[in-house]
């Protein structure tokens, strides 16, 4: 038996694609039996599957943990609930590997798996050698056993250890993700006035579609906040790893404004240590995190690749423009979007200010939200190799962690190649949108010199 995934469904930190066209039953099979392969010939045996909200996800589930028992793995089903759910079942239970069945923020037909290998994160060539196994049938043989844990309520329990937080009025929004039903539980047991939000998981996203990062999406919540004269509120993307946030005046706070606000009271309890974000972000926070006393690290965009970053600088928090926030401090160091809403209520807390009174004392910057445009993928990352070596023969100051991030007198402005879709990511940042002007002047010459054109921005 052989079997051949669609190209495009094997990406850099996860697989995923449409249900129906590019990802279905048999694949969710091959990914099992290759998952199982590869953990078997490392020693490994147990493997913890959990799942979101979508209405694929129950089909690919048990096509999954089929593949996976066929090559002698025993499977733990967690059930559904957010992804973070499923890394914390890999984290504390018996087990050598986990899979969560997730679209994440995708749309309502697309699905997908997100993995984690003895503790690690599997992705770029992991996820290729499942491929290469599968196209060359190169699977172990066996006979696995399925086992239930019901661990909704120690996940929500651990979100709540060691809770010093004080009682604020807050208003909740799912958008009928996977993290509805741990969200109904957690403010059960905070203290304060909690007010939610199609905390019911329906995988059709009839209220707005899961991803707080777009602003559109907060429009629910902002109405919510302001009706009710809430503190502030919190919202999810569909799989619960990335977190949203609006203050009292229903104001965007962004999430490397929320890296900010959250790395104040881990320093103060880690003197120095490194906070980590992605290229993406605001110069403010890197700003801020040495006005701290701590050692900012820019890197490169990717859940992945940030949690690997983690490991080798031991840092306690890390995150993304995406709102993937990342706690090894008092915390296992995955991307976990309701205890990143804990540790936000407890920052705030400790701070001793208002959410939108430390919102309100940001530095105003004019900047751009992520700008996303079509290239050919064969030409993504020599574009930007161009343009890079264009700008190291000007002697502009530049930094090649991840694409080209330019820093100028009026502000930065970043090129970048995705990872995961043939496009180009874009974003800028100044103290005046004169500024802003003069930084996008600059980044549209460059791709005219390359032979591109900023188009139409397209999603994700």
């Amino acid at each position: 038996m052989t079997h051949q995934f669609d190209p495009t469904s094997l990406r850099e930190y996860d697989i995923r694609g449409i249900v129906g066209k590019t990802l279905g039953p048999d694949d969710a099979r091959a990914i099992g039996r290759g998952f199982a392969t590869l953990l078997r010939r490392e020693g490994g045996h147990r493997v913890a599957v959990g799942r979101d909200g979508r209405h694929s996800s129950p089909d690919l589930e048990a096509a999954l943990i089929e593949g996976l028992t066929a090559s002698g793995c025993d499977v733990v089903r967690v059930g559904l609930g957010p992804t973070p759910m499923l890394y914390y079942a890999e984290a504390t239970l018996e087990v050598d590997g986990g899979i969560q069945i997730t679209g994440s923020h995708n749309p309502a037909n697309y699905n997908g798996f997100k993995m984690v290998f003895q503790h690690r994160p599997f992705f770029g060539e992991d996820i290729q050698r499942i491929g290469k196994l599968a196209a060359e049938g190169d699977w172990e043989d066996g006979t696995g056993e399925v086992t239930d844990a019901d661990i909704i309520d120690a996940y929500v329990g651990r979100l709540m250890a060691g809770y010093a937080g004080g009682a604020y009025r807050i208003g909740w929004d799912c958008g009928n993700g996977a993290s509805g039903p741990v969200v109904e539980k957690l403010i059960k047991l905070l203290p304060g006035e909690h007010y939610t939000l199609f905390t019911d998981v329906d995988g059709n996203f009839p209220n707005h579609h899961p991803d707080p990062t777009e602003e559109k999406n907060l429009a629910d919540l902002k109405a919510l906040v302001a009706e009710k004269q809430l503190d502030f509120g919190l919202a999810f993307d569909g799989d619960g790893d990335r977190i949203g946030a609006i203050d009292g005046q229903g104001r965007v706070i962004w999430g490397d404004q929320l890296l900010s606000i959250l790395a104040e009271p881990v320093l103060k309890e880690e003197p120095g240590a490194a906070i980590i974000a992605d290229v993406k972000a605001s110069q403010m926070l890197f700003d801020r995190v040495s006005e701290l006393g701590g050692e900012p690290i820019m890197w490169k965009t990717g859940h992945s690749l940030i949690k690997t970053k983690m490991r080798e600088t031991g840092a306690p928090l890390a995150g993304e423009m995406s709102g993937h926030i990342f706690f090894a401090h008092d915390y296992y160091g995955f991307d976990d979007a309701q205890y990143a809403a804990v540790r936000l209520i407890r920052a705030v807390h400790m701070i001793g200010k208002s959410l939108t009174e430390i919102r309100g004392a940001m530095p105003d910057f004019v900047n751009t939200p992520e700008l996303r445009f079509q290239v050919d993928e064969s030409r993504k990352f020599a574009i930007v190799d161009e343009v890079l070596a264009r700008l190291k023969e000007d002697g502009a100051d530049v930094n090649g962690t991840d694409g080209a991030r330019v820093n100028t007198p009026d502000g930065w402005w970043l090129l970048r190649a995705s990872n995961t879709q043939d496009v180009l990511v874009a974003r800028a940042e100044a103290r005046s949108q004169e500024g802003l002007d003069r930084l996008m002047a600059q980044l549209d010459a460059q791709l005219t010199a390359s032979g591109v054109e900023r188009g139409e921005t397209v999603g994700h």
